[in-house]
């Protein structure tokens, strides 16, 4: 379990993000907390801005670091119709076995820079999804001697198809490739150096005005395509929006192979003005 002085540092963190309400205006996105991105963008000059924290097992190939903590901060920013400009960063904190020094390496990891053009918007009676592409560039900015960062600046672009199935049921995939770098989070993802190829999807269903409930499978594999080496994970989770403009997010996540975590759980907020 995470200690005490972590778990009082986490909920000031997240009372931060929700005292931002009070600056709110608009409607908040519903994708959080799945990782499969959306086809929308923040509408011109507006701002989106999400914490999401999430608390994993680690895989036993991960000895002697049993568990990991991330505290992510997500900005967006609508630059112009059907563009936005993002930055994220993780707060790290890694629970390594009795003996291992550091005991609890704890401290930011790599920023993520990030551009969406929504280049096709989703008509009535039309089959066609709506289409977006994203480009990120992750700089190095966590510590690599106590496994905060890579040490490698990552080059990722991601495809995005969205169709509404339903009223109120929507279908999200993802395919993307990273060209340089490597896929690791802190102690998770992808260790190899060099060409990965992820994908994800995900089907969200608004229950009630307020509930919206979903499922969804990601995963990554490196250009061998040796699956027992890549990421494979599922997350069921939703958020409830309890005001227009904000959501509180929530999932449970399960993983398979050795670049996943073997069961988590994540609590978030979402925010926009």
């Amino acid at each position: 379990m995470i200690d005490t002085p972590l778990m009082r540092h986490l909920l000031r963190r997240l009372a931060l993000a929700l005292s931002l309400l009070v600056l709110s205006t608009s409607t908040a996105t519903a994708q959080s907390p799945f990782v499969t991105d959306d086809a929308d963008t923040t509408p011109r000059y507006h701002y989106h801005f999400a914490f999401g924290d999430e608390f994993d097992l680690l895989p036993r190939t991960d000895f002697p670091s049993v568990r990991q903590n991330e505290a992510a901060f997500e900005f967006e920013y609508g630059l112009f119709n059907r563009l936005e400009i993002g930055i994220d960063a993780p707060l790290l904190t890694i629970f390594n076995a009795k003996g291992t020094i550091p005991l609890i390496p704890s401290g930011i990891g790599d920023t993520n820079f990030s551009v969406k053009y929504n280049f096709l918007k989703e008509h009535e009676n039309s089959r066609m999804p709506a289409m977006a592409l994203v480009f990120n560039l992750e700089i190095p900015t966590g510590d690599t001697n106590r496994q905060l960062g890579s040490g490698l600046a990552d080059f990722y672009v991601n495809g995005v198809l969205q169709k509404t199935l339903t009223r109120k049921t929507t279908f999200r995939l993802n395919g993307g490739i990273l060209f340089s770098g490597n896929e690791t989070t802190g102690v998770e993802g992808i260790r190899t150096r060099g060409t990965v190829f992820t994908g994800s999807g995900s089907i969200v269903k608004q229950f009630s005005p307020k509930l919206l409930l979903g499922i969804e499978l990601s995963g990554a594999l490196e250009k061998n395509f040796e699956l027992g080496k890549g990421q494979l994970e599922t997350m069921v989770g939703g958020n409830y929006q309890f005001r227009k403009n904000a959501s509180l997010d929530f999932g449970l996540v399960a993983g398979k192979f050795v670049a996943s975590p073997r069961f988590g759980a994540k609590l978030g907020v979402s925010i926009d003005w």
